[in-house]
């Protein structure tokens, strides 16, 4: 795999690379995802050096296995602090309670942080970032996209690239080249963060949401000791008047009480927005991350929400860059993901008004409706693992919402992520996630058996689909037993068990497969397309639709 550190230079695919515009988490996971994908890239950022400052901090589970197929996953746990909750109060008064554990549990880790180990990655992969420079003008063709760009010391070159992304965060220079309009509004308030040591009684591993009649006070932990402390203040407040002293004196008035900010690391103003760009794609250029969408950090969607814009387009640019897809493929990259970006802006929003409630009536509403959300669980059915990422189908209309909640069931849902029970994996000799066990290079042929044995059409059309796309496809059995083959098993003699397939592992395993299935899942773990066995013929044809088969 190679980069593109010189654009100009020629390229041994004998195909242009691709430009991505941006070296934050959204253009590092752009590239190495690309890079890994054997597609050769171009990653550029205006910055003379990465940032230092924490800036996002919240990662959730999905993001977390995006991040474990490309960066060192004991580097990743190493550097996060698990958040085993977070707590909501009303002028001072606990109201709920949203228990973060098992699989919907998120950690901290901060951005520095994050850039660090996909900076690794992408190092690993053969790739650099060529900083100090910009970009500064765009021009696109048919089959290809001229970029101009300005180097540190202020020359500028050309060069041609197969596509761009355009990963370079609210500001984006990319969306303004392509003269995209960014709809949305700003909030009146001033919000302002201090990184500090916090001296009292809070749990250090835990968020809490301090709401009063003078406005919402955050404060969550951070890995090291320090905590990041969050508060919005009335308009007009100087970025010089943001001190130490003054988060003190919010802490004081909103928070519980007992509590010393001490030694801090990062002060900062800002204002929050929420907006959308009108379309992510422009041709041969998209929009990925805060570039494309950005909102209230209500939730801690923003970082997350844009490593998985970046997932989802990598892996359809990448078949189509090699000649493997056609074009139309990449159409879904926006259709797909602005339904995943305005229902985070919707959430976020919604959050931050209600943190922002003055009016008796409507506080009291609210509390009331959190306490009893949190004393019934009703959090933990669909919004913790909505958070977590985990809940996300692609699709329209309200009946494919509805099915998501059979997701932490073990159903396939089109458009929904593979279910996560666990499988004997016999490729790799252990028991494991069938979600980690199933490929991120290639789209899957899952057949779910409820036997042990491999139907001879069920084979014949496996093989048919192989041909047809060659390279393109792994192919596994998972069978009635839960154990996860390559092709066809073998089938166990009588009163035989699975190395590693426990007492009701069967059970489980079988569990929504009635007479079986042939199940096609996206290199982004995410279902296509589930077909009962009977059905299996067809399994080619609906690949070919998936792909946008090229002509050959």
């Amino acid at each position: 795999m190679t980069s593109s550190a010189d654009p100009t230079a020629p390229r041994p695919t004998g195909r242009r690379p691709v430009l991505i515009v941006g070296a934050g988490p959204v253009g590092l996971t752009s590239a190495a995802e690309l890079l890994r994908r054997g597609v050769d890239i171009h990653l550029v950022d205006r910055a003379p050096a990465p940032s230092p400052l924490t800036k996002a901090l919240l990662v959730w589970p999905r993001t977390l296995e995006v991040l474990r197929r490309l960066a060192d996953p004991a580097g990743t746990a190493a550097r996060s602090l698990p958040v085993d909750a977070f707590h909501y109060y009303s002028e001072g008064r606990p109201i709920a309670t949203l228990d973060l554990t098992g699989r919907a549990q998120p950690v901290i880790l901060p951005q520095p942080e994050i850039e660090d180990l996909l900076g690794a990655a992408v190092t690993r992969l053969g790739g650099e970032v060529e900083r100090g420079t910009s970009l500064t003008a765009l021009e696109q063709h048919p089959d290809h996209v001229v970029a101009v760009l300005r180097g540190a010391d202020g020359t500028e070159r050309s060069a041609e690239y197969a596509y761009v992304l355009g990963c370079d965060g609210a500001g984006s220079t990319v969306r303004e080249l392509l003269g995209l309009s960014f709809e949305g509004l700003t909030y009146p308030n001033t919000f302002m963060l201090v990184d500090a040591y916090v001296d009292g009684p809070l749990k250090h591993d835990a968020a809490h949401y301090f709401c009063s009649s003078r406005g919402v006070l955050v404060i969550i932990g951070l890995p090291g000791g320090r905590s990041r402390v969050f508060t919005s203040l009335p308009p007009g407040l100087a970025p010089e008047d943001a001190t130490l002293e003054l988060m003190q004196q919010v802490v004081d008035e909103r928070g519980p009480g007992g509590l010393t900010l001490r030694d801090s690391a990062w002060t900062s103003t800002f204002a929050v927005h929420a907006r959308h760009a009108e379309r992510y794609r422009e041709g041969r250029v998209f929009l990925v991350g805060d570039a494309a969408h950005i909102h209230s950090p209500a939730g801690g969607q923003g970082l997350n929400t844009g490593v998985t814009d970046a997932q989802n387009l990598a892996w359809k640019l990448a078949l189509v860059w090699r000649g493997e897809a056609g074009a139309p493929l990449l159409d879904s990259y926006h259709t797909e993901r602005t339904q995943v970006a305005r229902a985070v802006v919707r959430q976020a929003d919604l959050q931050t008004r209600a943190w922002l409630l003055r009016k008796p009536a409507q506080v009291t509403a609210r509390d009331r409706a959190a306490s009893a959300a949190s004393r019934f669980g009703l959090f933990d059915l669909d919004y913790i693992p909505w958070l977590a990422g985990l809940r996300t189908v692609y699709g329209e209309g309200r009946e494919t919402r509805l099915r998501s909640w059979k997701l932490w069931g073990h159903r396939f849902v089109p458009g929904a992520l593979t279910p996560d029970r666990q499988v004997w994996d016999r490729r790799l000799g252990r028991r494991l996630s069938l979600r980690e066990a199933v490929s991120d290079l290639q789209h899957t042929l899952l057949v779910e058996l409820p036997g042990t044995a491999l139907p001879p059409r069920v084979a014949r059309a496996l093989a048919e689909a192989e041909k047809r796309h060659p390279g393109l496809l792994d192919v596994r059995v998972l069978d009635a037993t839960g154990t996860l083959h390559d092709g066809a098993p073998a089938e166990p003699g009588p009163g035989t068990r699975p190395h590693g397939a426990g007492r009701g592992a069967g059970r489980t395993a079988g569990r929504g497969s009635g007479r079986g299935s042939v199940v096609l899942v996206r290199p982004d773990q995410h279902v296509h397309t589930r077909l009962p066995l009977h059905e299996a013929h067809r399994i080619t044809a609906l690949l070919d639709e998936a792909l946008h088969h090229p002509a050959r």
